[in-house]
This record gives structure tokens, sequence and C-alpha cells, in this order.
């Protein structure tokens, strides 16, 4: 079947293509705020209407929470791959509003310096990433009246809630959802126009805890001097757990399990056209506070970090109440990977803290925190280089093996429940501002994406 009346149906059609898109960013699927049931209802419903539109057997199913859409074609093609495609259709809450230029869910095409944009709730993280996959099988069913090879698609409405019915559904459609390997279109390019398939997610482990000290808050005329302070030795805790030198994690034990970058893959990396100096300046920063010796994607990528995520204790109020708090609290996360333990990790981090207490101080540990290692991708298998093959030529650039410096959960679910591997391409921009007012994804992202996909299922239906 020939690619190149394919891609001239994209091109044709994507004013149409883009039609289709905005209808359904006007759903506001909220997955997080009950009030906003029906709509994700509605979303799975339109999805189901258009996949069974273009010859997919498709169907919403029901689960606790919000529903599933599964479809399935090209099940008689048994010479080719079998993909599994992932995607979700729900989408984060819009607070605070009054920071949004336009209404999120009244999603309009506008010019800005760096082209045109689709602007809207949902416009990159999902909705506008999952059409470049449902328009790029739209065109090769005009074309050619099927596909390259068997797709099944798996679209989810909880993502952006934690996904409590992911787990469950999997195992209980473990046998239909099993597929040679899946693609999740839910990711960021490296850097403007360059092409990335993800290799390596970080994993996460999660932690709070409290020290406590005097019985009940003290008046610190009373007791100050002599009275230990948990807010003062929760400080000198928190700064024990990082070398200010090297900006390294001092904990001992924590860099177990960390591998460093393979040189081939560090070489795209160095080449990418990643402007270290750009991403810094966006969040406000002069220079990087990561691991001295590692840049700053391999610090964002392949480095595992702890951080403190919150901290707090004593009066919060207006005002001043002189008093020595009885507790300080705090919230830590760590990115994780290679093969590092998040149950090890958690233990080492414990012991740190533990062995630094001092008399009249005790520690109480949050006891339903969870954790998840990280996800090494095998780019060995052929359809990698042969997907990056198919982005390298839409693009005109050179596809990059990229690593993610936050966490996917699906990808590893697929592999421990599926026992398949899962390839992460995606078409975001850094600057798309997802889950923040004014998110827009870049017509430029949604065109090529669409095209990049169609090369990609031509490519993967041959490797």
């Amino acid at each position: 079947m020939s690619l190149t009346p394919v891609l001239d149906k994209i091109d044709s059609d994507i004013s149409a293509a883009t039609d289709r898109l905005l209808e359904l960013l006007r759903i506001p699927s909220i997955s997080t705020d009950p009030a906003y049931k029906a709509d994700c209802d509605a979303a799975a419903d339109w999805l189901v209407k258009d996949l069974n539109s273009i010859g997919i057997k498709a169907e919403k199913r029901e689960t606790p929470g919000h529903p599933m859409v599964v479809g399935h074609v090209g099940e008689e093609n048994t010479d080719g791959p079998h993909l599994l495609f992932y995607g979700h259709y729900d989408v984060q809450p819009v607070d605070p509003l009054n920071l949004w230029n336009t209404p999120p869910f009244e999603p309009k095409l506008e010019e800005t310096a760096n082209g045109t944009v689709i602007r809207g709730r949902g416009a990159s993280d999902d909705k506008g990433q999952l059409m470049t996959f449902v328009e790029a099988c739209r065109a090769w069913q005009a074309v050619h009246g099927t596909l390259p090879c068997r797709i099944t698609f798996f679209f989810e409405g909880e993502e952006e809630s934690g996904s409590p019915s992911l787990i469950p559904f999997l195992n209980a459609a473990k046998e239909e959802l099993s597929a040679d390997i899946a693609l999740i279109c839910d990711t960021s390019m490296v850097a403007r126009g360059v092409p990335s398939v993800a290799s390596q997610l970080r994993g996460m482990m999660k932690d709070e805890f409290t020290l406590i000290g005097p019985k009940i808050d003290l008046h610190s005329g009373h007791y100050g001097g002599p009275g230990l302070n948990p807010l003062r030795e929760i400080s000198h805790i928190i700064a024990s757990f990082h070398d200010p030198e090297t900006g390294s994690v001092a904990v001992e034990g924590f860099y177990e399990g960390v591998h460093e970058v393979p040189a081939d893959i560090l070489r795209q990396w160095q080449g990418c056209g990643f402007d270290e100096k750009d991403y810094l300046s966006n969040a406000g920063y002069t220079e990087a506070h990561g691991e001295k010796k590692y840049s700053v994607l391999e610090q964002q990528w392949a480095r595992p970090t702890l951080e403190i995520n919150g901290l707090w204790g004593g009066y919060q109020g207006a005002g001043t109440k002189t008093v020595i708090p009885s507790e300080a609290h705090c919230k830590i996360t760590c990115r994780l990977v290679g093969d590092m333990d998040p149950a090890a990790l958690r233990k080492k981090i414990r012991k740190h803290v533990e062995d630094r207490l001092p008399t009249d101080c005790t520690v109480k540990w949050d006891l339903d925190l969870d954790g998840a290692p990280a996800y090494v991708i095998d780019t060995t298998r052929p359809e990698f280089e042969a997907a990056r093959g198919a982005l390298t030529e839409e693009w005109n650039r050179e596809a990059v093996f990229s690593g993610m410096g936050g966490s996917i959960p699906v990808a590893g679910y697929f592999k421990s429940i599926l026992g398949m591997d899962a390839m992460l391409i995606g078409f975001a921009n850094e600057d798309d501002a997802i889950h923040s007012p004014n998110e827009k994804y870049d017509l430029e992202s949604f065109h090529k994406g669409i095209r990049s996909w169609a090369r990609v299922l031509g490519a993967l239906s041959k490797a």
C-alpha cells in the first residue's frame, strides 16, 4: 500500500481534521470533578462514534469511574504486527479561570509568534495528540479502505485523576488488549521541530513525615532556649539530604541501581537542539541547580532526585504567635531511574532521617504512600528504529531517543500486566502550558503529527 496518497489525503483534509478536534475540545471532560461526569461520558461517546465512522468497531466500556473506549480494526490482518494505541480523553481542571485569555472550552485557532496554535483545554494534553493517530488511521482507511496492520484502540477517561479504574480494567481485559507493542501519544518533543521517541521514564517514590517534639505548642518566652523546636530540627535534616558542593543526594545508598547514559543515546541528546538557557530562563532560573557534573538534560531525564514538596509547622495565620510548635511536617518525592527500587529507597531515606533525630524528638511516617520504578524501554527492538526513521523523514531532522523527566505509569502497566513494551511518541512543545491556563497545541504539531503517525504505521507494518 502506497504512503504518498495517504499523506496527500492528510494535507487536503487538515481543515476538516482541525474542525473535528475543535468539536472534541468543546466537551469539558474534567475527570477529577464529579460535576463533569456526564461530560466525560459524552467525550467517550464522541470517540466511539468517530471511530465507528471510519470502520473501527468501537464501544464504550463502563468502569466504577469514567468509561474506557476500546476499538478494533484489521483483525483479519495476521501477517503484520498487532498494535495497541493508547490515549486519554479526560482533561485537567481549568482553575484559575481568570488567567485564561479565552474560555477554555471554546477552542479557537490563534496566530502567535511561532505560528498558528489551537487554544483550549486538552488541545495538547491529550485530545490533540490522541486525534493525530485517529486522523492518520482515517486517511489510511479513506485511501486504501484498510489499515496497514491490526490495531486496537484504548482510550482512558481517568488519566488526569489518578487512573483508579485502569489496573482492574487491564487485568480484566488482558487477553483483548494484549498486542505486539503499545503506542502512546502523550509526550513532547525534546525541542521545537525535533521528533522524539522516549527511551526511558523516571519512576516515583513518595513519602511524608512528621517530627514531634514537645507534647503541645509551647510559649517561646517560657521555653525558648532550652526547648527543642521541631521546625529547626527538620530544617537540619532536610539540609542533610544534599551535598551543597556537588548537588548530589547525600543519603547513603541512594544511587544504587543508577546507570550512566549509553554513549549513543547521549550523542543524540547533545545534538538534539535543546537550549539549556531557554529552558532555565522560562522558569526564572539563571543556572541549573542539580548534580553539577551532569548536563541539564541528563539531570532532567537520567538522574534521580530527592525533592522537598511541602514543609510546614507552627502558626500559619496573620501576624505572629510566639510558640515553639509541637510538630513539623515534610512531604518528599524522589524521581527514580534505572533499576532503583522504590521500596528499598524509602527504607534508606527513613534511616537517614531517623539516624539524625535529636533527643526528645520522634518521627511519624505516612504509611499509605506508593511508588513505581523507572521504566527503561528496549529501543533495540526493530520497531523503534523503524519509527525513528519514519519520524526523521517527516520532520527532515534526525529523530532522537529522548528521556522523560516525568512518569507515565500506563507504560509500566502495559509491561507488567499486558507483557508488552510501549513506544512513546508525542508532538507537544514545552510551551504548550499543559495543566495550566491558556493551554495550546501548535497546528504544525497536529498536522505533522498526523503525517508522522501515517508514516510510522507504514514503517511498522514492514518492521
